[in-house]
């Protein structure tokens, strides 16, 4: 598939979710929503932008056509004839990427600080690029530049925690504007029952909501960067990027976990009012005795939110306590896949960051160092939590992690200060009982 045709797939794809939402609204009678509303005119303005790309793509392919035509006029066989005039626009590569010869950075210093013609015209198309590539919520509605996603895939390589738990939420496209985000949240529900009679009353409930609204938070970082370096160096834009991302990466998902929705932090699990809590008491904890309360943590929100949840989040220290224990037979009670295990607790692999396949009970576990070891009176106790995905709803800005622009701030010394950001909302409370925390001085720092 061609650079065009893509373009016009993705076009469609606007086309569907528009009538999507037109079409829901109709069917239920009812008005489109502030958040449809703003949807819409997200989508419209990046239908807008695709429609005049495509239109550029379009207007190259047939010069190309015409050009090949006048050259088929003079070839000298018919073979070569048939050849010229197949022209096509195959792909277009990205203006930054790991083979480009212009560096990110060093174009959005010369087109912010000295007004570089040509820089600025590359950074403008880079723009453009990232609002095909992240249509759902444009770029142009953020005040920052998307940073070209190849400077930030050595994150996950860093010494960091990194965002395990948050890359399993279900991600979700923040709205273009606005720094809140309004979610209609049913309290009181309608009722049902048998009619006891012909012609009687049927059972009547008014349905009643309550508007959950959270904030818009921005997680950020900065870096003082020599012009030496912006202009001499050799990948520096990885460098900076990938630590600058990892250091974003990590203090969202910490903010996910632990955020108290206070000072501008994110709501997190652990402060969500409501969740299902569920104690571990043990001054000589086991695997063997943890297992009920991790199942008691299942059970209640199978039993409260009536859906099943599908994720563990515990930190690596727990996962390893997992592995470590055997039972009266010697022999492991999580083990390895590899093994053919029969009649286990668990089983995964031994080692692992982050989505590593372990799975107890038949749900995958997330290794998330995130999880703070110094809970509890001694200080020395970390979490479990058991989590439904679905209801784990996380805004975030296109590109994320990060955004970023340059200020000289500090021109006499030649230093550009470099700041990257991103925008994120997290939604765990519409269903405060698809959340179970396992605490307790059962889950005190493992010995091995």
């Amino acid at each position: 598939m061609d650079l065009l045709d893509q373009l016009v797939e993705k076009r469609a794809e606007i086309a569907d979710t528009m009538s999507g939402i037109c079409d829901t609204a109709a069917d239920e009678a009812r008005d489109l929503t502030t958040t449809e509303d703003e949807n819409l005119k997200a989508l419209r303005e990046d239908a807008e932008k695709l429609d005049t790309r495509c239109a550029e793509l379009r207007d190259i392919q047939l010069r190309n056509a015409e050009a090949a035509a006048l050259r088929a006029e003079v070839t000298s066989t018919p073979e070569e004839a048939e050849k010229a005039t197949e022209v096509r626009v195959t792909a277009e590569p990205l203006t930054y990427s790991e083979t480009s010869t212009t560096s990110f950075f060093r174009d959005l210093y010369s087109s912010q600080i000295h007004h570089d013609p040509s820089a600025g015209a590359r950074i403008a198309r880079h723009a453009t690029e990232m609002d095909v590539e992240y249509r759902d919520a444009g770029t142009g509605a953020f005040a920052g530049l998307v940073v070209p996603q190849y400077l930030t895939q050595l994150a996950a390589e860093l010494a960091r925690a990194g965002r395990p738990f948050a890359n399993l939420c279900t991600s979700m496209p923040l709205p273009a504007d606005g720094m809140t985000i309004n979610i209609s949240r049913v309290t009181t529900g309608s009722t049902a029952a048998v009619q006891a009679t012909e012609n009687s009353a049927v059972s009547e409930q008014d349905l009643d909501d309550t508007l959950l609204t959270l904030d818009i938070r921005t997680i950020a970082g900065q870096q003082d960067v020599s012009r030496q370096a912006l202009d001499r160096g050799t990948g520096i834009d990885a460098i900076i990027m990938a630590d600058l991302s990892a250091a974003i990466a990590s203090a969202l998902d910490l903010g996910c976990i632990y955020g108290d929705g206070t000072s501008g932090a994110l709501l997190g699990l652990n402060n969500i009012s409501g969740k299902n809590d569920v104690t571990y008491t043990d001054g000589s904890p086991t695997v063997a005795e943890f297992y009920p309360k991790l199942m008691d943590a299942i059970q209640q929100i199978n039993s409260n939110r009536y859906a099943g949840p599908d994720l563990i989040i515990m930190h690596p220290r727990r996962a390893a306590w997992l592995f470590a224990a055997v039972g009266s037979d010697s022999r492991p009670i999580v083990l390895p896949t590899a093994g053919v295990p029969s009649n286990a607790m668990g089983t995964g692999p031994v080692a692992g960051y982050g989505l590593n396949g372990l799975q107890l009970a038949g749900i995958p576990v997330v290794a998330d160092a995130n999880i703070s070891t110094v809970g509890g009176a001694g200080s020395d106790e970390d979490s479990v939590f058991v989590v439904r995905r679905a209801d784990m709803l996380l805004f975030e800005s296109p590109g994320a992690p990060s955004m970023v622009r340059m200020d000289q701030t500090l021109g006499g010394q030649l230093t550009i200060k470099l700041v990257a950001f991103q925008y994120a909302c997290a939604v765990f409370g519409r269903y405060p009982t698809a959340i179970s925390k396992v605490s307790g001085t059962g889950l005190v720092a493992p010995s091995f």
